[in-house]
């Protein structure tokens, strides 16, 4: 699988060689600090809220394992952001748990720290963004690093940042599949979203192949519950479910974490942006600049892009939203659709309205029947993310990144700009 197959078709360094290398050949070489919204503390409050510490862990195993050890049910542990499992990250959590219980926390390459009382739980959004130390190992020897580092740095200057494609973790990093089971359950094929999870074999060990490829074979749910490692926890989960309750696929599904199921529709429309992004950068406009009938996004009251409260741009207000966006005051935004988003007009609802159509779907499509979890409404992003406190320090066939993103920003698209490497590096 290529990048482009998820939508990520454009560099905006384009032209500029790529450095090459390879990401996370351990975890400490993808190190990401949340930049949170702290709730306040309340000494009586029934929440306990800390930072949690934590390398190579995923982050549902990581909360099903914490929420294990407390003995409460999942949903009692809060975080604010999905950081990248193979990397050290830093994090508030909350817990609707002992504080004593809270502080004994004792599980391998995890640290509990700074623990307080408040009233209420840690949230998704409950975050500003993250501070992010990438170093780039094994660059490629036939191009000039400091040279070629130097002149995307300045694009990405000139432009105010990167095109904010939804990386590759956002589809799966092992198996970039997501987005085809979120399509899958968009177009009411349930057994279909939940074959290609347990199934549908590709670039794993030989082992996990096997067992998959077997599977999508024979659909014998009782033999690959005994075939299928331990360490695939979720496929287990549904594979299980079907071996009790034969042919309840729906039920299946309903086994997942929420957040889980929510993934799978919110990959499908991640994708359908990368397509809409790809496509404004292909025809030579500017993510920056906002064309009138493109819909921007004012900041709100943490400096971040309103994404509830899209402005249309017309011929009235340009110069002024024009302005607002080269200030980095204002957005330019393209579609996440859902049952209620809207298109843009102008160049960019040209582009949204034919990747849509080509796609062959409409917004009702994403009220998953059955699965209200899954279910999206649709909203708008930044097309550009900025960047702050960026340094390259280039090593001996290394190259070391620091910087910060807002929230839901990839780390990995920015650096991309920087490797133009094949996709597995990343």
């Amino acid at each position: 699988m290529r990048e482009s197959d998820l939508g990520m078709e454009m560099f905006l360094t384009e032209g500029i060689p790529g450095i090459g290398g390879k990401l996370r050949k351990v975890p400490e070489d993808f190190v990401v600090d949340e930049i949170s919204i702290k709730p306040p503390e309340y000494p009586d409050g029934r929440f306990v809220i800390a930072k949690v510490w934590h390398r190579n862990w995923e982050a549902n195993r990581l909360v099903r394992r914490l929420a294990s050890n407390l003995h409460v049910g999942r949903t009692r542990v809060g975080f604010a952001g999905t950081k990248d499992g193979r990397a050290v990250a830093t994090q508030l959590m909350s817990f609707n748990a002992p504080l004593e219980a809270v502080q004994a926390l004792a599980i391998p390459d995890v640290t509990v720290t700074d623990t307080y009382m408040a009233k209420r739980m840690i949230t998704i959004g409950d975050l500003i963004g993250n501070r992010f130390e990438i170093i780039v190992s094994d660059l490629d020897l036939g191009v000039d690093a400091k040279d070629s580092c130097e002149r995307a740095r300045a694009v990405l200057d000139e432009a105010g940042g990167f095109p904010n494609y939804f990386g590759v973790q956002r589809f799966g990093s092992v198996r970039p599949i997501t987005h085809l089971i979120g399509k899958d359950l968009t177009r009411g094929d349930i057994e279909g979203a939940v074959m290609r999870y347990v199934a549908n074999p590709l670039r794993e060990d030989s082992e996990i192949t096997e067992a998959r490829k077997r599977l999508q074979e024979t659909r014998d749910f009782e033999r690959a519950l005994k075939e299928f490692p331990m360490k695939l926890t979720f496929e287990r989960t549904l594979i299980a479910h079907l071996v009790e309750r034969p042919g309840d696929y729906l039920g299946a599904l309903k086994t997942l974490p929420q957040n889980l199921l929510m993934m799978f529709v919110h990959a499908y429309q991640s994708y359908l942006f990368n397509k809409m992004l790809s496509e404004r950068m292909g025809r030579g406009l500017s993510l920056r600049a906002p064309e009138v009938g493109d819909l921007v996004l004012p900041l709100d009251k943490n400096h971040l892009p309103d994404h509830d409260n899209p402005i249309p741009v017309t011929a009235d207000n340009l110069e002024k939203v024009r302005r607002n966006a080269l200030e980095g005051k204002a957005f330019v935004s393209g579609l996440l659709y859902g049952t209620e988003s809207a298109f843009a007009e102008g160049p960019m609802g040209e582009i949204e309205r034919d990747v849509v159509g080509r796609e062959g779907i409409s917004k009702m499509d994403f009220q998953i029947i059955g699965l209200r979890e899954a279910s999206s409404k649709g909203t708008r992003r930044e097309l550009l993310a900025p960047y702050k406190g960026l340094t390259i320090d280039l090593g001996e066939g290394t190259a070391r990144f620091a910087f910060s993103l807002n929230k839901g920003c990839y780390a990995t698209c920015l650096v991309r700009e920087f490797m133009k490497a094949e996709m597995t590096q990343y």
